[in-house]
């Protein structure tokens, strides 16, 4: 039984690189035109929540999303959640339907095919390097410009699978209130069970998401960081706790 388990898990994650390949190379001219001029980005965007889509349904996962407010398709936001596989860049490509520019380590550049896509159409930070941090708020300046929206995982890498929500970094805050747009705090519930990092592990099933009440920052200033990331923090935690306590 066991061995028919891990045998089941080796597949299902060999499937998870087809299903992120296929897409890719079926829609490549499509991709590689989209990505030629920045003002192009939200038909690069269209196909991204192509590909994602039909990853979340390959792996059969169900989306089930509540939202207590809507995303006006208009204006730019801040897009927040708790990070704990790698499906939730697929999640929060299905979820927020507005065009939206992930900020994101430098080393997802480095991953097989989906890096190269990831390094032309994202904002890269080195963390090590100061002048890299810098740039992202010149870089997210320039794609709220443009009318997009900024996405921003803020405990900054996956935690361990121990860790139930870890710390929030403040980059994320002080983009938002630097800029004045809403912050979307979104709790992702099942990631981590449906497909995480351990490798014999998961399986379809429902993926819950709760897209929350934004929170606005006009009038905030740069002190109040801190004080958002805790409010944010909050807002996941207790939905995270909500849905642990639900059978």
């Amino acid at each position: 039984m066991i061995v028919l388990k891990h045998l089941f898990w080796l597949i299902y994650r060999i499937w998870f690189y087809i299903l992120v390949a296929i897409p890719i190379l079926v829609l490549l001219p499509l991709l590689l035109i989209s990505i030629l001029k920045e003002s192009w980005y939200p038909l690069f965007f269209r196909l991204a929540r192509l590909w994602a889509g039909f990853i979340l349904i390959g792996m059969g996962f169900r989306t089930k999303i509540e939202s207590e407010q809507e995303i006006h398709p208009k204006k730019s936001y801040m897009f927040v959640a708790n990070h704990t596989s790698m499906i939730d860049i697929m999640l929060m490509l299905v979820v927020a339907k507005n065009p939206f520019v992930f900020v994101g380590k430098a080393e997802l550049a480095k991953m097989p095919l989906v890096g190269f896509f990831f390094k032309r159409t994202s904002i890269l930070v080195d963390r090590s390097n100061q002048k890299s941090r810098q740039a992202v708020f010149l870089s997210a300046q320039r794609r709220l410009n443009q009318g997009l929206s900024i996405c921003i995982f803020p405990e900054g890498l996956v935690p361990d699978e121990s860790v139930f929500l870890a710390d929030f970094k403040d980059g994320a805050f002080r983009l938002a209130i630097n800029h004045q747009i809403p912050v979307v705090p979104m709790t992702f519930a099942d990631c981590r069970k449906r497909f995480s990092y351990t490798f014999f592990s998961g399986g379809p099933g429902k993926m819950r998401v709760c897209v929350h009440k934004f929170i606005d920052t006009k009038g905030l200033v740069v002190k109040d960081t801190k004080a958002l990331n805790e409010k944010v923090r909050k807002i996941i935690l207790e939905q995270l706790k909500s849905y642990k306590n639900k059978p």
